[in-house]
C-alpha cells in the first residue's frame, strides 16, 4: 500500500487536510476492504486500489469544507461513499449511510466494525421512505436522479438551516430550482482530471413548510 498512502498524503496536502496517522491507516484500510469484498459484491466499477484513492477516497474528503452541522446523512452511499471516508475525518459528527441496496449495506456495516467507527449509523431504505423522526444538519448525495427530483425526495429530512450538498461530475445543466436557493461550487479532486462541482441547495421556508408536511 506504499503508492496508495503517497497517493493519499500527497492528495490530503493538496487539499489542505490534516488527518492523524491512525486517521490515514483507517481510510487505506478501507481501500483494502473494498477491494476485497468488490471481487464478489460487485460494490464499485473502480478494481484499482491506486485509483480508488483519489476516484473514492480524495474525491469524498474534497468536500469537508462544505460539511455543516453535527448530523449528515449520506443518501445512496452505496459502498459507504462519502459517508465513510468523512466519517473518518470527522469523528465527532454523527453520520447515517443510507442506501437501498441491501449488499452494499451490509458490506458497510463490516467495514464499520472492521475499522473501528463508532459514529456512523446505517440504514436500507429507500430515502422517499425514511423518516426518522428527526432532520439533519447536511444531506449529502453523489446526485443519483436530477436535482429537482433530489429535492422532492429529501427535502423532509433537512433542517431549517440545514444544507443539501449534492456531488456532480460536470458543471452544466444546473436548473433553477423553485423555492430553493442553488450555489455551484467547482471542486477540484487530487488526481482527477475530470471536471467535478458541488451543488450547495438551501430550501426556502416556503419549500421547507411543504417538505414537512410530507
Amino acid at each position: 500500500m506504499d503508492t496508495c498512502k503517497k497517493t493519499l498524503v500527497a492528495g490530503l496536502d493538496e487539499l489542505k487536510l490534516t488527518l492523524d496517522e491512525n486517521q490515514i491507516e483507517q481510510l487505506l484500510d478501507f481501500i483494502k476492504l473494498l477491494e476485497k469484498w468488490n471481487k464478489a459484491y460487485n460494490l464499485t466499477a473502480i478494481r484499482n486500489k491506486e485509483a480508488m484513492v483519489s476516484l473514492h477516497l480524495l474525491d469524498s474528503l474534497a468536500i469537508v469544507p462544505f460539511i455543516e452541522g453535527k448530523n449528515v446523512i449520506d443518501i445512496g452511499t452505496g459502498a459507504g461513499l462519502p459517508g465513510i471516508p468523512l466519517a473518518i475525518y470527522f469523528p465527532y459528527i454523527h453520520f447515517t449511510l443510507l442506501d437501498s441496496n441491501a449488499k452494499k449495506t451490509r458490506f458497510v456495516q463490516q467495514a464499520l466494525l472492521e475499522l473501528k467507527i463508532k459514529n456512523v449509523s446505517v440504514c436500507h431504505n429507500r430515502v422517499e421512505d425514511y423518516h426518522p423522526g428527526h432532520y439533519f444538519d447536511t444531506v449529502i448525495t453523489r446526485a443519483f436522479a436530477s436535482l429537482t427530483d433530489i429535492v422532492a425526495w429529501t427535502g423532509h429530512l433537512i433542517n431549517e438551516q440545514g444544507v443539501l450538498l449534492a456531488m456532480k461530475g460536470q458543471s452544466t445543466d444546473i436548473p433553477e430550482l423553485e423555492g430553493a436557493k442553488t450555489t455551484l461550487i467547482p471542486i477540484n479532486v487530487p488526481g482527477i482530471g475530470a471536471e467535478r462541482c458541488l451543488v450547495k441547495i438551501q430550501l426556502t421556508k416556503e419549500s421547507e413548510e411543504s417538505a414537512w408536511e410530507k
